[in-house]
């Protein structure tokens, strides 16, 4: 009886501690992202649909915000901004390298911190 009880304990704390770990699959994440102008807005756009798990993403040009909806299971945050970054667009969280800015297009060059 005593076995039965401690499986039946340990069988109970594994279905909690795996319902604790689920990622939200329509995550809402905003940031900013420093752009200037329609091509920047397609260049972020994309390289967010370029992450798995983004099922929607906008960026606005004149409050610099992106919204994406994100699915956690696939992909973080993190990774959302690194390719972002990686196309020469600085986030709130990641700046770009020097060489992925210098890669813009010159309308594209906006005012670095």
């Amino acid at each position: 009886m005593r076995n039965i009880v401690l499986i039946v304990m340990m069988v109970f704390l594994g279905f909690s501690a795996q319902a604790q770990s689920k990622k939200n699959k329509n995550l809402k994440y905003k940031t900013e992202v420093n752009g200037s102008c329609e091509l920047c807005k397609k260049r972020i756009e994309k390289a967010a649909y370029n992450v798995p798990g983004v099922k929607m993403a906008t960026w606005d040009i004149g409050s610099h915000e992106l919204a994406v909806i994100l699915n956690e299971e696939k992909s973080s945050t993190a990774d959302l901004n690194a390719a972002i970054a990686k196309v020469g667009h600085d986030t709130k969280e990641v700046k770009a390298t020097d060489a992925d800015y210098e890669a813009l297009h010159s309308c594209c060059k906006y005012v670095r911190e």
